[in-house]
């Protein structure tokens, strides 16, 4: 079997020069980052896992009821036609990611996304339990299929599956709620087999990215990789070799030799396979195992830690990090600004939502004796009580009737609730058309919606030529 060619900026490691894929196994290692990032992980897969079983309000933390078309956000409830806030809430996102990358480079891809967190701290320990160290894997690899290889492949891969349908079942929770999804559990899968279908799709996705692609994610098909280049500088801190310092290469014993040994434990311990000495490079996500690897060789062989280090590009040439500059200025300013936005637009959110529609077909109806309008009323309660509405027309004529919804009407718990609205002029009193305003009065809530809409009808000396 071809051997994999050496680490090169040319070439991306996990292919071979025939083209097959050269399957990696990271060394295990353990510093100062590998400890924090660790808990990081396990930190933030805690919360994924939480999530659902944490109630605020009634609901989960995070509830996003795509059935019932609301989305529970810690105790805020938004309707469906609420997502207009995920324009804020996905370009928030984006503006944080620029501004951090542009400081730290990919601190997000090494330290918290799921691809990261999921692979690291969770298949990869159940790798290491079942198969060993990186030498024991590789060389599991290369060996035949003996009973002990047979047990623990298999051993290994189911573990995979159940690790993956676990991940699956709780990713529908966000969307069915807990106590939802364990009634479906309990039933035939062609009672709920759109549920069904996701998971097992979702769980065959997880199994076969954790399970082999792998790294191949990040370098194939996540475009952050090739954004890096236009969102960082010569001053974001990124990992780095210290060229100066390191250089040339050569043996502990050497006086001519740089800091670096040469002993390539820093790709032995890359995640994506790369040698960091070659520079900054798209398969690089940041996750710092290098630093930790070189500064345990560094102090084995009794000098100075921080040959491979975070720094910036001028600070491992020997010059300072500039934090202020109009990149990081400009991302500031966006930030600030969307976030702004997204407070004032979230504080505009309502217990309730109304909208207004005119009825299909003819937009006016001309009688003997009126002008008439039919419109329809859609009010959406987002409160888990019954509330109460009322609505009150402004600007209309003195003439002007209204049937339908009058009076007090009830909308239950999360319901909605359609009701008729017509309004009519008397043909002598009408004008021409003319502008009102709804507003909805929530029984006992301090608060009201408007919205604006107009009467119409023909020309009024139309109207009058043809009257009886």
């Amino acid at each position: 079997m071809p051997k994999p060619s050496r680490p090169s900026i040319d070439s991306v490691t996990t292919i071979r020069d025939d083209g097959s894929r050269f399957f990696l196994h990271p060394a295990d290692v353990r510093g100062f980052f590998s400890k924090h990032r660790r808990w990081t992980g396990l930190l933030l897969i805690a919360i994924y896992l939480s999530l659902p079983w944490i109630d605020i309000g009634d609901n989960p933390a995070v509830f996003l009821d795509v059935g019932g078309r609301r989305f529970h956000l810690f105790g805020l409830t938004l309707a469906f036609q609420d997502a207009w806030l995920l324009f804020f809430a996905i370009t928030g996102l984006g503006f944080a990611l620029f501004f951090v990358t542009s400081l730290l480079g990919r601190l997000w891809c090494g330290w918290a996304c799921p691809q990261t967190v999921f692979l690291e701290h969770v298949y990869r320990p159940i790798e290491r339990f079942i198969e060993g160290d990186a030498v024991q894997r590789r060389r599991l690899d290369a060996s035949s299929w003996t009973k002990e290889k047979i047990l623990k492949r298999t051993a290994k891969q189911i573990a995979f599956v159940t690790v993956s349908a676990v991940i699956s079942h709780l990713f529908l929770a966000y969307y069915v709620s807990l106590a939802e999804l364990w009634d479906m559990m309990h039933t035939a899968p062609k009672e709920h087999w759109g549920a069904f279908l996701f998971v097992f799709v979702f769980t065959g996705v997880n199994y076969f990215n954790f399970a082999w692609f792998r790294e191949q994610l990040c370098i194939v098909i996540c475009p952050y990789g090739r954004l890096q280049s236009a969102l960082t500088d010569e001053n974001t801190v990124v990992i780095g070799y210290d060229e100066q310092r390191g250089e040339p290469r050569g043996h502990v014993t050497d006086p001519e030799a740089g800091a670096c040994i040469d002993c390539n434990r820093c790709v032995q311990v890359c995640p994506t396979g790369i040698d960091i000495r070659h520079g900054l490079q798209l398969e690089c996500i940041g996750c710092s195992a290098c630093i930790d690897a070189c500064d345990e060789i560094m102090t084995k062989v009794k000098r100075p830690t921080g040959l491979i280090r975070y720094d910036s590009l001028n600070g491992l040439e020997g010059g300072e990090t500039q934090w202020i500059r109009p990149r990081t200025i400009m991302y500031s300013i966006l930030l600030l600004v969307g976030m702004a936005v997204a407070g004032w637009s979230i504080s505009t959110v309502r217990p309730a939502n109304m909208g207004v529609t005119r009825i299909t077909g003819a937009p006016y109806i001309v009688s003997d004796e009126a002008v008439r309008n039919q419109y329809l009323v859609r009010i959406v309660n987002k409160r888990e009580t019954v509330q109460s509405f009322s609505l009150e027309v402004i600007g209309a004529p003195a003439a002007f009737t209204l049937t339908g919804f009058t009076g007090m009407v009830e909308v239950g718990p999360l319901g909605e609730e359609v009701f008729p609205l017509v309004m009519q002029v008397p043909r002598s009193e009408y004008t021409g058309k003319f502008p009102l305003e709804l507003v909805l009065h929530a029984g006992a809530e301090e608060f009201e919606l408007r919205r604006e809409i107009e009467f119409i009808g023909p020309d009024p000396k139309l109207l009058r030529e043809d009257s009886p």
